[in-house]
């Protein structure tokens, strides 16, 4: 190769180089990474919780739906809680107070042993003289009493033990996003709080009566149907938490 193709091949190699070196750090998400040095981490905008790409619709099975029969002699409406106006949560776009009070502890030990001991032995003394004959078919001498044996063994035991203690206690405001046909409300609420450089986030989604909410418009959590919470963060102190990607990588792909 000639020094002008030279100089050709290098001027054209040192832009396909950066090039597929922006396609690696956007692929792991580190272009991102890279423009936000030395910015804190911004908050998500308020939106329309619905509209959201991971939003699912919950279709569940309900009852057959009850006709109200009007009474024009009776103040008192039927599926009413209170004679006057409810001032508690029930219509798509209120507010609901979630509690959430989290005290579990979890110990569980598991252990266990196998012994096993195998021996098989087999042998032709005798078949119909042929037994004579086995010299010849097999090199060497040949004990026709002791033609096979076999034999093998193993041992396997184990332990395991987990202990968990969680401990939370946090109130979330959420949204009623949609009221399914039994009167049962679904609910969705999300909160960030940024300290520094670090984003706190709690989320939540699940399924209420509205006969558990109380006075103060509040619902604990346990009283959510398929309850979904979710409490983490994002920021600097969690990115050194995590592993980095390439030891990610190795995890998953390494056999041993």
């Amino acid at each position: 190769m000639t020094a002008p193709s030279l100089r050709a091949f290098s001027s054209v190699g040192k832009p396909a180089a950066a090039f597929v070196a922006l396609l690696l750090l956007s692929a792991c998400g580190a272009g991102e990474r890279i423009a936000n040095i030395g910015k804190a981490p911004d908050l998500s905008p308020i939106e329309n919780p619905v509209t959201r790409p991971d939003y699912q619709p919950v279709r569940l099975p309900m009852p057959a739906p009850i006709v109200n029969e009007t009474k024009p002699n009776s103040l008192w409406q039927a599926g009413s809680r209170a004679f006057f106006r409810d001032q508690r949560a029930s219509r798509v776009g209120d507010i609901l107070t979630v509690v959430i009070e989290i005290d579990d502890e979890a110990t569980i030990r598991n252990s266990t042993a196998r012994t096993r001991d195998n021996s098989e032995n087999a042998g032709l003394p005798n078949f119909l003289g042929l037994e004579s004959k086995l010299g010849s078919l097999l090199p060497g001498e040949v004990d026709p009493g002791n033609l096979v044996g076999l034999n093998s063994g193993s041992t396997s035991e184990g332990s395991g033990s987990i202990r968990r203690n969680e401990e939370i206690e946090l109130k979330l405001a959420s949204v009623i996003t949609d009221v399914l046909p039994n009167g049962n409300l679904v609910i969705y609420g999300r909160q960030e709080v940024r300290v520094n450089f670090e984003v706190r986030e709690l989320a939540i989604a699940g399924i209420v009566r509205p006969e558990d909410i109380t006075s103060a418009n509040t619902i604990s959590y346990e009283k959510i149907a398929e309850a979904r919470i979710s409490y983490g963060g994002r920021g600097q102190i969690t990115d050194v938490q995590q592993p980095r990607y390439g030891q990610q990588l190795y995890d998953i792909i390494f056999p041993f």
